[in-house]
């Protein structure tokens, strides 16, 4: 099985892999896949202000993400734990497990470009709606529908 973490950070040092894929829309977060095999998936998505996966999971896969310009942040909510929240530039890079459920957004400032790698390949992921009373919703949605914070 292929390490996510080991492989965003190596996707991310070699800008000849990811930088021709880079391009900004002030609208939507943008995404162009790297890499789609029996061992893993990985994306390089771009972001710029206002730019939010919203709460989401990975359903199967464990994934990683390497930021290689701007910043974004990451939130996770923790069962029976507190959530936590941090900011992530370039260099950073973050690993998460099927079982975590979080959200990236860009932090502000600059545009953003992310690595992202999923192993096992990701196929679906859970989107979450977070209800007024704090209970969480489920939705599943393919690998290629665009996740972004789902409302009432």
């Amino acid at each position: 099985m292929i390490d996510p973490l080991a492989l965003a950070r190596e996707l991310a040092a070699e800008p000849g892999v990811w930088r021709a894929h880079v391009h900004h829309d002030p609208e939507q977060r943008t995404f162009e896949l790297l890499r789609d095999d029996d061992e893993v998936t990985a994306w390089v998505i771009c972001w710029m202000d206002d730019h939010d996966t919203g709460f989401h999971d990975h359903d199967v896969p464990s994934g990683a993400v390497a930021v290689v310009q701007g910043h974004v942040v990451e939130e996770r909510l923790r069962l029976n734990g507190t959530p936590s929240e941090r900011v992530a530039g370039p260099g950073d890079t973050f690993g998460f497990g099927p079982d975590d459920i979080h959200r990236v957004r860009h932090a502000g400032g600059p545009p953003a470009v992310t690595i992202h790698v999923y192993s096992p390949p990701l196929r679906r992921q859970g989107a979450y709606l977070v209800e007024p009373d704090g209970t969480l919703r489920r939705f599943v949605l393919s690998e290629t529908e665009e996740l972004r914070p789902l409302s009432t």
